[in-house]
């Protein structure tokens, strides 16, 4: 428990510090927000009290404050054109989640018994056939993968229609089907990766001492490997499955452009375009959020894998 508070605690500052760097970053930029919000044939008059009205004649401090408190309490501000911004990103939140899930749920099915096999016939065959696998899906970048997935499974195939997002509103059965192939284009770099890191994982415990040790004491090839070996070679491999399911929620923006999805990253770079500061500070607010979720519930399986955790943290 003191180690999970401990990691609780290092979250909520680490967001702080963000919140920081965010709120400074998107504040210090050159140009008047009122007039962004204005247009250009706002008279001085008017600026000066649409400024009073947002508050920016207040110190940085306050307005801080003001963002932060807002932010804790679901109010995230109004965008320069379309305004309250938790409205805008309320329906794009539960799209960029799906994706990031089924695309780390896609990358999970695919490699864990990838790796495992893969580890348990060192040398053989089929090992080779997925190692080299391997090397040609990671060096594939993920809007590649989409471009031929779209190409393949939409244009040939015509398993699903190009740039025809469905709503998961109006049909939940063909959101999850238009999400399945991003997902997938998603998920292959990234299990490829977590195939050869389990594989070079258990290869290495395999010839740890307490391996040689359970195998002398009769125990099966299946034994060791699920009671003893598997344990302590998903350390690091929990730990990348971490890193990468952070990374295909903030990753996504690609992706999304690529597949016409409506999501967080879509909108993130529609308001950079506008120059929509508020709505883009929501948004790198809420990712971090996400990713910092991701990482604490990480420290927390590697507590419940290996509880030597807590004395060595």
């Amino acid at each position: 428990m003191k180690y999970i508070l401990k990691k609780a605690v290092m979250m909520i500052l680490t967001l702080f510090v963000v919140s920081i760097l965010v709120f400074l970053a998107f504040n210090l930029i050159p140009g008047d927000p009122a007039a962004r919000k204005l247009g250009t044939e706002a008279t001085p008059a008017q600026l000066e009290n649409l400024r009073e009205e947002m508050g920016l004649n207040d110190p940085l401090v306050v307005r801080y404050l003001r963002w932060a408190g807002g932010f804790v309490k679901g109010d995230m501000g109004d965008s320069y054109t379309y305004g309250p911004v938790e409205k805008l990103i309320a329906d794009k939140v539960p799209i960029t989640i799906t994706l990031a899930l089924m695309a780390f749920v896609i990358m999970t099915i695919i490699s864990i018994p990838l790796g495992i096999y893969a580890a348990r016939n060192k040398g053989g065959f089929i090992d080779r056939i997925i190692v080299v696998t391997d090397q040609v899906v990671m060096s594939v970048p993920p809007f590649f993968a989409g471009i031929l997935i779209t190409l393949i499974f939409g244009l040939i195939l015509k398993l699903f229609v190009p740039g025809k997002f469905v709503s998961y509103n109006r049909d939940p059965a063909g959101f999850f089907a238009y999400l399945l192939f991003p997902a997938i284009a998603i998920a292959l770099p990234k299990s490829a990766m977590t195939v050869k890191l389990l594989r070079g994982s258990v290869i290495e415990e395999i010839g740890r001492d307490y391996a040689r040790t359970a195998y002398s004491r009769g125990n099966d090839t299946r034994q060791v490997l699920y009671r003893h070996i598997l344990k302590n070679a998903m350390i690091p491999v929990v730990t990348f499955m971490g890193m990468a399911l952070a990374d295909m929620v903030s990753g996504s923006i690609v992706i999304e452009q690529v597949f016409n999805i409506p999501g967080l990253g879509r909108m993130l770079l529609t308001s950079i375009n506008n120059r929509d500061y508020p709505v883009v500070e929501a948004i790198i607010m809420g990712i971090s959020i996400m990713v910092m979720t991701v990482n604490f519930m990480v420290d927390v399986i590697y507590r419940i894998i290996d509880p030597r955790i807590d004395a060595v943290d």
